[in-house]
């Protein structure tokens, strides 16, 4: 493997390629002098530009973690070189390129993946195959709620331009939709949404609220906010996206205040807090938010060590393993779909996955710039 783009998300993975038998990282391209010299602090052989790295080294696939609007033109490279591609979300900047993805990788004859979101997450996981055992019966409706201060940490300018996948809506309403039709089926019937921009010094689209209707009948909402205001936190009994406990006293909190840096200043605010910013493991589960699943037998949710169903015969309290991170359980999926380890239990965050995400997402902001509900 090699990694394109060493920001944080790249930075993340880099012990899960440590530790997982079958993968070895052997390169990063990486424009920026100073994220080079972190790079090849850790080992790594280091490229400029992809076209250097197609004639310096061997690889069977790649992770593209460069900026959104990078990730249509340089998948499809990677592809035609004849390499899998894991890429992060959101997968493209728009549903149209993300689709010209799809094909190539079906041309090529190679595998595309898209990641990580969170319905990697070990919680997320459980929580499909207790539905999928029926369980919990028929499923009615699952809310999943997140505030952060997402719109006030350090931004380049495409990351809050939503004609360039960015914004809250795109960037992390990705992961609600992941959530969502993991738990509720793959095939959304109609979105209705509403988008808010609601500071005019950091023009983005920063809060939403989605409601989904599902082909099988099941109810959905995304809500999330990224104002900087109140913290999903306290409503997961104070555990972080990644599995840490935060009091409130212990968050460093972005709020107004932090958005006038420069571009300069943003770009290294940026690369230093990428190097802490996804820790490799924690003490607890990792939470996107409070998501909460009510299905006709009974209910579930996640505690800071796993799941809590409900039912008319009590609360059963399941624990989870928390040995592998979120990364690490990415690569598992890559394991059965680029390596064919084999399993009982397939992978699915393909590019056509991707797709359909990027798509409800796109129609969400349809529906919140008409006023209409867009039917898919």
């Amino acid at each position: 493997m090699a990694i394109i783009g060493f920001g944080a998300a790249a930075q993340a993975f880099v012990q899960a390629f440590k530790s997982h038998p079958l993968f070895e990282c052997v390169a990063v391209v990486e424009p920026h002098p100073e994220v080079q010299a972190v790079a090849r602090a850790m080992g790594f052989a280091v490229f400029n530009q992809l076209s250097d790295l197609k004639s310096g080294v061997h690889l069977d696939g790649v992770y593209i973690a460069t900026p959104t609007p990078l990730h249509a033109p340089q998948t499809i490279e990677c592809l035609e070189a004849g390499w899998h591609v894991l890429v992060e979300k959101p997968m493209a900047s728009n549903a149209a390129e993300a689709m010209q993805m799809v094909q190539a990788a079906a041309r090529c004859g190679k595998r595309l993946t898209v990641g990580h979101s969170h319905s990697f997450d070990a919680p997320i996981q459980a929580m499909r195959q207790i539905i999928e055992r029926g369980e919990l019966g028929a499923i009615q409706m699952v809310n999943t709620w997140c505030f952060t201060d997402w719109v006030y940490r350090p931004r380049r300018p495409e990351e809050l331009n939503p004609a360039l996948g960015g914004g809250v809506t795109f960037r992390q309403g990705a992961h609600q939709i992941d959530i969502l039709r993991a738990l509720c089926g793959p095939q959304v019937k109609s979105v209705k949404a509403k988008v808010f921009n609601s500071d005019p010094k950091r023009d983005t689209p920063g809060a939403h609220s989605i409601y989904l209707e599902f082909a099988n009948g099941a109810a959905a909402t995304a809500v999330y906010s990224g104002y900087g205001g109140m913290s999903s936190m306290d409503l997961t009994q104070h555990i972080s996206e990644w599995g840490f406990e935060q009091q409130p006293q212990q968050r460093n909190w972005y709020t107004r205040s932090h958005s006038d840096l420069t571009p300069e200043q943003a770009l290294q605010a940026k690369q230093q807090r990428a190097r802490t910013a996804i820790p490799a493991d924690a003490p607890y589960q990792p939470h996107f938010g409070l998501t909460v699943v009510n299905g006709s037998l009974g209910d579930m949710r996640q505690t800071p060590t796993g799941l809590v169903v409900s039912s008319a015969s009590g609360d059963t309290h399941i624990q989870l393993s928390n040995l592998q991170s979120p990364r690490d359980l990415v690569l598992a999926e890559l394991a059965q779909t680029w390596h064919n380890t084999g399993t009982s239990n397939p992978a699915w965050h393909d590019g056509q996955w991707g797709y359909d995400n990027l798509r409800v997402c796109e129609a969400a902001i349809e529906s919140a710039q008409t006023g209409y509900e867009v039917r898919l």
